[in-house]
Parts: structure tokens; C-alpha cells; sequence
């Protein structure tokens, strides 16, 4: 009995399955259909053209320093920790090729260029610092000097960025000669004990000539975010010998009041004629630890159908986009061979220094201005946080880099790449007149991001494809602001943003390089802009009205084409073909600077030669393998005989007219600390860039040919046909998605019953 109820259930369960799989084929058509797979999004297929500008390999950087190591007349130590009296190599980067060759390589099928890196070597022995091109990579056989083909002077060893090496003994210095020799001093003015120490920060550039190297040293106080916690406290150090026994303190600031030597102030402090700090325990007010525990996560982004771009090596493709990217340790972010549908737009867009100036009443800001790139942009791109830095699904790129140590270093995560909705539309028009209808697109984009901790400033490099053919260079500031101690005639110079501590105001400029080969490499400068016109009118007789006008111009050299900061400039910039669209103009590129800069230091200054592309908002130059940055690795400890003086780019005055340009774009922002700014500065505001934009290019916005184009009609405002979204709920499955639903032609103008 139970063996033939056993074997019905069995036959009915088997017909039930039968049944419904006939049932589910059946209807297979009419029902909704759940996809979780990409449509093939991607316009072109990946290949290895974008290697040509890939960074070194740590294999790469190995097989570099272990040529250059075996070398017996370079005599260069293998320390970690190399003192500045030994020879020892500081940078290894890749060497790019010339413009020529690798065009020729892209468009014309013409051989690879030959790999190769830079070395910089610091010659501590001989007091001098030489660059050499090494190659070929892989298993390099040969080096060349090329520091005076490179920068036409040779490079004194003072114009040097201090090392790991030297900061060890600056530190073992001050440990020495400071706090040994004041130790009753510190202890009573700042809580210093065996367990407790100041922290220093450096003031830079590094004395007021060429061959000084002097450096102011602010103290803070031993806590994370130390740089909003000035003590009032101050040496300055002259290092200028590659021995360190050499060494000695110039001077003293304790407290707004200036001394000769340790010995003096130590004498007059225990005199009683100084007037004493006196230490006061306290919170950490830096501390960027979470107040409040977390309530649960905002919005997060992901991709529902998957990415809609790939990344394979160095290369990025992304619906009608296509580019290369690298990191430079000294510039940071770059990106080459910018293509969209098919047409290369950019040669190179790249990051090429961010400079501050700041003001004080006390040394170790008085002096202040910081060239980043001397200390590397991009030696400081570190991991970045998923989620935080980046959202939590976007694709994440390690980095090598072999900069001031013995060996490459891996930086995980330090780059990343991602699609997202900028939360408003590219374009969009609900017709409420006549032919009723909605039309609209998201503003969906790629961005490639990374962001760089340079002491106190963290910077966030965005590179922003658009789907409408543009693209923008931005950066934004975060971290901390720079602080000194507040003393008599200190709130000339900032705010007071804490207890003793100020805000000292200071400028961001930031350059970019842009070589914009619009239809090939002979291009023009054009400049457009409006007037009002007096006209009159032809259906009333001896009546005028003002009309504005365009005005159009073309800027023939590079002396024209420099465009100051601080004059009136046109306010459409293009860099523009020979060739035209079907309307008859100029296929061009339209550069739009977003910029709250400050004033530029004047030009009076020692100083302004090693920062002079800060004076122009945008200058176009004639290209040339001569003039391939706008600063250098020695501008920040020489910028009084800098290695590159960008102004001279400019001063040959050569003409830009049918010929291979780039230009230099500079943005930035004033900033003027304030309360807000404590614990940390945000991002919101304090940024800039620049927007690459197709004018005249197309004959239409490119984006209308976009899969993300929406088209919504009274007769069936839910179809899926024209409008994807529409059936957004029914196609991911999810439950928490609510339906989509259009009502907006219920409240249109009606002309008739």
C-alpha cells in the first residue's frame, strides 16, 4: 500500500513539473523578464596602443635601478636611507617619447617608440644633480645625460628636494640642538617630555636666494591633525652642507620674539625677560574621528546591468570614449590619446603643479609657497577609501612608484574609475505648448579619480568624460589648512579659528597642461565674444535699440595668445581646425575655466620666475619636446634661477598659426580660512578646473545618439520602447524600486474645450 502511494505522489509531482514548464514556455513572451546581464555598451574593442604611454613596471623600475647601481663611474649608494653627501638616485619615471613618434606609431601604423625611463641622481659628492634618459626597457644597455639638453643650466645639489635621508638627520638635529638644549624650556611652555614631543612642519622656499638652504620649523603640538595646533615655537635651520655636522640654528621665534642663538634665548627665558608660554593641556579639536555613531548608510551607487566601461592595462573604454591614463610621481594624474568616436580630441591632459602662497606675521609662513610638484603630486596618491573617496563600485587601480627609496612601491587602490549619475540631466524639454511631449537624458559620466595627501592638503583630481563630447579637468581641496600661533598683528594675515591659533590666508593655483589636437595636429587660436550694437529698426523709422553682437577673433602668436589674469579676456576660448561642419563653421574645442583665484605674486618677486604660468588664466603655445612642463622637480629649493621659467615658452613669440598647440590652463582659489575650516576644510567650493567643449565640432549634440535618451508621449507615457526607466522596476527585480510613473500632461495648457 505505501509503495503505490509512494509511486502516485511521484507520477503527480513529475506531470505537475511537466505542466508548468510547458505553461512557463507558453508564456515565456508576456511575461517580465528579469536582467541582470550588460548589453554591449563598449563602441570599440581594447588593444595595446595605449602601453606606449603605460608607468614603469616594478619589474621596469628593478631592471632601471639595477643598471644604473652596476655602473662603476656612478658611484651610487644603494642606501634606504642615503645621506645628502652620498650619490644615490632620488626618482626613477618613465621617459615619455616624442610626440612625432608616437603619432606615427598610432596613425600611421610606423614602428613603437623605443621605451625608456628617466633617472635623477643626486650627486652629493660633487655637489651637482644630473638626469639620465635609460633604455631600452625592458633590460636597459645604455644611459645619456640629458640634463642640459633637458634645462639648458647645469643643476646645483641646493635645488634639491630634502630626502627621507636628510629629514632623518634634520630630525636627529633638532632632537640634539633643540629639545636637549631647552629641555626645561619646552617641558614648561609645551608638555614636552622623553614620552612626549613637538611635531615640525617646514616653511619652504628654503632661504631669500639661489644656494640658500635655510629652513623655517614651526612646532605643533603631538596630535593627529597637527597643523591646527601651533605651539608658537620656531628655528630656523641652515642645512646648506651635504654634511650634516655642518649644520646650525640662525635663529629662534618664541612667542612673537626673536633670538640669536639657543644660548640667548635659553639665558633670557631663565631671566625672566621673555614672556612665557605657559602649558595648558587640552582637547584634540583636529581630531576627524566620528562624534556621533553612525545611524546607517546614505545613498550608495551601483551598476544595475553591470559597467558600462572596461579597463584592461592602462586603457579605458567607455561608450564613445577612449583614452590611456598614467601617474607621474612629481606631476600626478594624466591622461593621452583622448578619443571619442573614433577621433582623437587630446593628446595629453595632465596635471602640471599646484602652488599656494601663503601670508604671516611669523616666519614659518611669512615665506611661504609651496611648489607640490618639487615634492611630488604624485608620490602622495595613496589608497583610497571604497565608499568614501570613491564610490563603493567603482573599479580600483594599483600604482608603482620609485621616488626618494631604493626600491619601487606599490600603492594599492590609488586610482579608481567609475560611471555615475551626476544627479541631473545632460539635457531635457517638457513641451507644454502644442506637440505635448517630455524628452531627457541623465547626465550618466565616467570619471577617473585619484587624490593626493601633500602634508596638510589633500587633493582630489577628477578627469570627467561626458556623453555630450566634453571633458573637465577639477580639482578640489580638502584636509587641513596651514596655522600659526597668534601673536600681535597676526589677524592682518587670517582668522582666528581656535584657541592661539590663526588661519593664515593663501592662494591655490593650480596648472594644467592641455594638448588639444583638434582633426590633427594644425591648429588655430579663436577667441568670441559679445558687444551691443546700436541698430535700427527697420519698421520704425528713427527708432534704435542696443543688440548684442558676436565678435570673433583670431590671436596669431604666443605673446597675443598669453592672456593675464587681471585683464579683460574673451570669454570663448577655442582651439579650432581648417575644417568645417555642415554649417559652414570651424570644427573646434572650447576651453572654459572655472577660476576663483586670488592675485598672483607680483612679478617684482624673486620668487614669481619659478611660478610664473600663474599669470596667465590661459596661454597657448607652440608645441615643442623643449617644453614639455611648466615647472620643474628643482623650482621649490631654486626659484630664484629656476630650472624651467615658464615664461620664457612664451617670450620667443612664436606663431601659433597652423600649428601643433597646447595650452596652459591655470585655476585655483583665494582662501581665507575661517571657523568652518576646523576640523577640516571641505571640498564644497573650494576647487576648480577646466571644461573641454565641443563648439562647432559636431553638427548636433553627439549625445543624442545615447542609449540613455529618454522620449515620453501622452499615448503611452509607460513605454519601455523610448524610455528604459520606465520599466526600471520590472527589469532589476527589486522590491524596493517603486514603479515608474509620469503624470505630467494632466496640467498642460489647454487653447480649446
Amino acid at each position: 500500500m505505501n509503495t503505490l502511494v509512494k509511486c502516485l505522489l511521484i507520477v503527480l509531482c513529475t506531470a505537475s513539473v511537466i505542466v508548468n514548464v510547458v505553461f512557463i514556455c507558453l508564456n515565456s513572451k508576456k511575461m517580465t523578464k528579469c536582467s541582470s546581464q550588460l548589453h554591449d555598451a563598449l563602441r570599440r574593442k581594447h588593444d595595446n596602443s595605449s602601453l606606449v604611454f603605460a608607468d614603469l613596471t616594478e619589474q621596469e623600475y628593478r631592471q632601471v635601478r639595477d643598471y644604473m647601481w652596476n655602473q662603476p663611474d656612478l658611484k651610487i649608494s644603494r642606501s634606504a636611507l642615503a645621506a645628502p653627501s652620498e650619490n644615490f638616485i632620488f626618482l626613477i619615471d618613465l621617459l615619455l617619447p616624442k610626440k612625432a613618434d608616437v603619432l606615427r606609431f598610432l596613425d600611421e601604423g610606423g614602428q613603437q617608440p623605443m621605451r625608456k625611463a628617466v633617472v635623477v641622481v643626486f650627486y652629493g659628492s660633487l655637489a651637482h644633480i644630473k638626469e639620465y634618459a635609460v633604455g631600452p626597457l625592458p633590460n636597459p644597455t645604455h644611459h645619456e645625460d640629458i640634463t642640459l639638453k633637458k634645462y639648458k643650466t647645469d643643476l646645483p645639489i641646493t635645488a634639491r628636494p630634502v630626502t627621507i635621508g636628510e629629514y632623518a638627520l634634520l630630525f636627529k638635529f633638532l632632537y640634539e640642538e633643540v629639545y636637549l638644549k631647552l629641555r626645561k624650556v619646552l617641558e614648561e611652555s609645551f608638555g614636552v617630555t622623553d614620552n612626549k614631543r613637538l611635531m615640525p612642519f617646514e616653511g619652504m622656499p628654503r632661504g631669500v636666494q639661489s644656494g640658500d638652504r635655510q629652513t623655517w620649523i614651526s612646532f605643533f603640538r603631538d596630535f593627529s591633525g597637527m597643523y591646527i595646533h601651533p605651539v608658537g615655537f620656531e628655528v630656523l635651520i641652515n642645512h646648506r652642507s651635504t654634511n650634516s655636522s655642518a649644520w646650525t640654528i640662525e635663529k629662534l621665534l618664541y612667542n612673537g620674539q626673536y633670538f640669536q642663538s639657543v644660548e640667548e634665548f635659553k639665558g633670557k627665558y631663565e631671566a625672566g625677560s621673555v614672556n612665557k608660554i605657559v602649558y595648558k593641556s587640552i582637547l584634540n579639536y583636529a581630531s576627524l574621528e566620528p562624534r556621533v555613531k553612525p545611524t546607517g548608510l546614505g545613498p550608495q551607487q551601483h551598476y544595475i546591468q553591470g559597467q558600462r566601461f572596461s579597463v584592461k592595462n592602462n586603457q579605458v573604454l567607455y561608450l564613445d570614449w577612449s583614452f590611456a591614463f598614467g601617474l607621474s610621481s612629481l606631476t600626478g594624474m594624466r591622461v593621452f590619446d583622448i578619443r571619442f568616436k573614433g577621433e582623437r580630441i587630446v593628446y595629453e591632459l595632465s596635471v602640471q603643479e599646484a602652488m599656494s602662497v601663503y601670508g604671516s606675521v611669523t616666519p614659518g609662513m611669512m615665506l611661504t609657497k609651496f611648489l607640490d610638484s618639487s615634492i611630488g603630486i604624485g608620490r602622495f596618491a595613496h589608497e583610497l577609501v571604497r565608499g568614501i573617496d570613491c564610490p563603493y563600485a567603482a573599479v580600483y587601480v594599483d600604482t608603482f612608484r620609485y621616488i626618494d627609496a631604493n626600491a619601487a612601491q606599490r600603492f594599492r587602490n590609488s586610482i579608481c574609475i567609475f560611471e555615475h549619475d551626476t544627479g541631473r540631466p545632460l539635457r531635457r524639454h517638457f513641451a507644454d505648448f502644442f506637440h505635448n511631449s517630455y524628452g531627457g537624458m541623465p547626465n550618466s559620466a565616467l570619471v577617473i579619480r585619484t587624490i593626493t595627501a601633500i602634508g596638510n592638503y589633500d587633493y582630489l583630481w577628477d578627469f570627467i568624460f561626458y556623453q555630450s563630447g566634453s571633458v573637465e579637468a577639477k580639482v578640489h581641496a580638502t584636509g587641513y589648512i596651514s596655522s600659526s600661533f597668534k601673536i600681535d598683528g597676526s589677524l592682518k594675515y587670517g582668522h582666528q579659528v581656535a584657541e592661539n591659533t590663526i588661519g593664515n590666508i593663501h592662494t591655490h593655483f593650480i596648472n594644467f597642461k592641455v594638448d588639444l589636437d583638434v582633426l590633427g595636429v594644425k591648429n588655430v587660436f579663436q577667441t568670441k565674444d559679445m558687444t551691443f550694437e546700436e541698430v535700427s529698426l527697420p519698421w520704425l523709422t528713427g527708432r534704435k535699440a542696443k543688440v548684442p553682437r558676436l565678435v570673433e577673433g583670431q590671436l596669431k602668436t604666443e605673446k597675443e595668445a598669453a592672456l593675464r589674469y587681471g585683464t579683460k579676456i574673451p570669454r570663448y576660448l577655442h582651439i579650432a581646425s581648417n575644417q568645417t561642419n555642415r554649417w559652414g563653421h570651424q570644427r573646434s574645442y572650447r576651453l572654459q575655466v572655472v577660476s576663483f583665484t586670488g592675485e598672483h605674486l607680483p612679478e617684482s618677486e624673486p620668487e614669481e620666475k619659478s611660478m610664473s604660468w600663474a599669470r596667465y588664466k590661459v596661454a597657448i603655445t607652440k608645441y615643442k619636446e623643449e617644453e614639455l612642463t611648466s615647472s620643474s622637480l628643482y623650482s621649490q629649493n631654486n626659484m630664484w634661477s629656476p630650472a624651467v621659467d615658464f615664461s620664457q615658452f612664451i617670450d620667443d613669440d612664436e606663431s601659433i598659426e597652423n600649428e601643433d598647440l597646447v595650452a596652459w590652463v591655470t585655476t585655483g582659489f583665494l582662501h581665507i580660512p575661517h571657523a568652518e575650516d576646523i576640523p577640516n576644510t571641505v571640498t564644497v567650493g573650494n576647487g576648480g578646473g577646466v571644461i573641454l567643449r565641443p563648439h562647432n565640432y559636431f553638427s548636433e549634440d553627439p549625445s543624442i545618439h545615447s542609449p540613455d535618451a529618454a522620449y515620453i508621449h501622452p499615448e503611452s507615457p509607460r513605454s519601455c520602447d523610448k524610455n528604459r526607466l520606465a520599466c526600471l522596476d520590472q527589469e532589476t527585480c527589486s522590491a524596493t524600486l517603486p514603479p515608474f510613473t509620469f503624470h505630467g500632461f494632466e496640467e498642460v495648457m489647454k487653447f480649446e474645450e
